[in-house]
């Protein structure tokens, strides 16, 4: 399967780094490809290069104003005139989503999606991996919102919080019908 990751292109403790490497060399291990943005720094990297030496394929998703970090040795790059068009390419070129630890276009991308999803626009697993606990704020937020009656959807339809790598990607597979280590 297609996996699209959201993910910092920062560089990041290894609290962050060792988990993200751990789920690219699953990902790739399973015969699955990286759909990501693109970048060759950071955790953006770090996951690349785990998927890749793993025996996953690479697809990217750049935009013009970072193509000079654009990773080199991949399968498929597209450059995406702008954000938006960048964020409906990695959505259409991925089976499931997964959302690591990032920063505020991280968070862009996660809320986008599962806006999307809430109003049905796709029906593609969604899983946040909640890496040393880096999400648990928007856990509660969210839950707030299921709660108050702000989702008009169980939060539970939306999203899937994993608190490692193989339990996020066990999730994933069987959401999608496949055997581990299928494709």
């Amino acid at each position: 399967m297609n996996i699209c990751v959201f993910l910092s292109a920062a560089d990041l403790d290894e609290r962050y780094t060792a988990p993200a490497r751990e789920f690219a060399g699953l990902l790739g291990k399973a015969g699955h490809t990286l759909v990501w943005g693109g970048s060759d720094t950071g955790l953006m990297k770090v996951v690349a290069d785990g998927a890749q030496e793993a025996g996953g394929r690479l697809v990217g998703v750049s935009v013009d104003f970072l193509q000079h970090k654009a990773r080199p040795d991949t399968d498929e790059m597209v450059v995406a005139r702008d954000l938006a068009e960048r964020k409906a390419l990695l959505l259409a070129k991925s089976d499931a989503i997964v959302v690591m630890a990032g920063g505020i276009g991280t968070l862009d991308e996660a809320t986008e999606i599962l806006e999307l999803k809430k109003h049905g626009k796709h029906a593609k697993p969604v899983v946040l991996l909640n890496t040393a606990g880096f999400y648990d704020g928007l856990k509660i937020q969210l839950r707030r919102m299921e709660d108050e009656g702000f989702l008009p959807v169980p939060l539970t339809d939306l999203v899937f919080f994993a608190e490692d790598g193989p339990t996020a990607l066990a999730h994933l597979e069987e959401s999608l019908g496949e055997s581990l280590g299928a494709s």
